[in-house]
């Protein structure tokens, strides 16, 4: 069945919110958002479940000329997730990944400086997570972020996008008995995931910093822990 496109990002995070109101109020309960386009999305739903809002910065891999295919994702500690089957069809060599994964590692860190401001990063240990980004292609990045957050123990993982290729959430589903996938569209035509979007202009730096201080001020940001 068709379903009308989101009008915004905000929008789209106030229709995942309603789907997951089962979780509202929990202490156990921590929203994390992949910047920037997932920031958007997960504030309001933050907002709507009581729960701190913090970011998970993982960099997309982009395959040279073409760049919005991402043929993996680098994470803080170092570790890479790569999609073989992008690799081998793009013929990237290794010195063709180790030159996107030096130019990515720069912009992670840029982004940990600029969003952080020398605070700490989440704790995810024995927490619910709700992992939001505004969709999901080749769930690369996504994927990159999930590997991470299980080395850190959490009780349970929620992977939450408006929208996403429907073998990509499959593949969520089976990844780890913990993880549990919620993609409130997955057209068989997906394409690109703007094109479920009336707006889907760029977030900028500042828009991240303007949501990350709105977040502590209302007492669901970074600072706030259980």
């Amino acid at each position: 069945m068709m379903h009308r496109r989101f009008a915004n990002r905000e929008e789209a995070g106030q229709e995942l919110a309603r789907r997951l109101a089962s979780y509202q109020g929990r202490r156990d309960l921590l929203v994390l958002a992949l910047p920037r386009g997932g920031v958007p999305v997960a504030a309001p739903v933050a907002a709507a479940l009581g729960a701190p809002l913090d970011l998970l910065i993982v960099r997309k891999l982009g395959v040279p000329g073409q760049e919005e295919l991402a043929f993996g994702a680098l994470t803080r500690n170092g570790v890479r997730v790569l999609n073989d089957e992008i690799v081998s069809a793009g013929r990237l060599t290794a010195e063709d990944i180790d030159r996107v994964v030096a130019r990515e590692e720069l912009e992670r860190q840029r982004r940990e400086k600029l969003y952080r401001d020398g605070r700490p990063g989440p704790h995810p240990h024995g927490k619910i997570v709700i992992l939001v980004d505004d969709g999901l292609a080749t769930g690369a990045t996504m994927r990159a972020a999930v590997t991470v957050l299980l080395t850190h123990d959490p009780h349970q993982i929620i992977v939450a996008v408006p929208v996403a290729a429907p073998e990509t959430c499959q593949e969520f589903d089976q990844l780890d008995p913990r993880v549990q996938v919620i993609c409130l569209l997955t057209p068989p035509d997906l394409q690109a995931i703007g094109l479920w979007y009336d707006d889907f202009s760029q977030v900028s730096d500042e828009e991240v910093l303007a949501i990350l201080a709105r977040a502590r001020l209302s007492g669901d940001g970074p600072e706030r822990r259980s």
